[in-house]
């Protein structure tokens, strides 16, 4: 499969986009899930396209179930947000994308991803951490550290 983006091009004219997605933390181990995506050969959080009238917190629901068939993700805080630009080879311009992530905790459920995804791991924050290939999806990990330490210390105590 091609890649689908490449480098910003200062030529190009450019779009906004905005996407909302989360990290899937199971809830008994504290793992994080990521997704490989073949075309591009790296690890990624389940994300994408708010679509119009829809809020930040169903498109991320919505983009969960879409990308990893899991149906019974609880939505928690919001992480925050990242920006960054790409040239999109099929469109022919420059993306301006914000992505807004939110913790989502899931318990049980088979992990079904789409097709342009070739597999998924669950994985510690740490292992998370190297796996993915960008400066952004690093600093989405780092935002969630303290609420998964924080979540473990009190489900533990149960």
């Amino acid at each position: 499969m091609p890649p689908r983006s490449a480098p910003y091009r200062a030529e190009a004219p450019i779009v906004p986009e905005l996407a909302a997605g989360a990290l899937v933390v199971r809830s008994d181990s504290g793992q994080l899930l990521l997704l490989h995506e073949a075309a591009e050969e790296r690890w990624c959080f389940p994300k994408g396209h708010v679509d119009p009238g829809e809020s930040l917190g169903v498109a991320a629901l919505r983009e969960i179930r879409e990308e990893t068939g899991l149906s019974s993700v609880t939505l928690g805080e919001e992480l925050g947000e990242v920006s960054y630009r790409f040239y999109d080879l099929k469109k022919a311009v420059n993306v301006h994308k914000t992505t807004v992530y939110f913790l989502g905790y899931v318990s049980d459920g088979e992990v079904r991803t789409e097709p342009i995804f070739d597999r998924f791991a669950w994985t510690e924050p740490a292992e998370a951490l190297q796996k993915v290939r960008y400066e952004t999806d690093r600093h989405v990990i780092e935002l969630a550290r303290p609420h998964l330490s924080t979540r473990r210390s009190a489900t533990r105590g149960r």
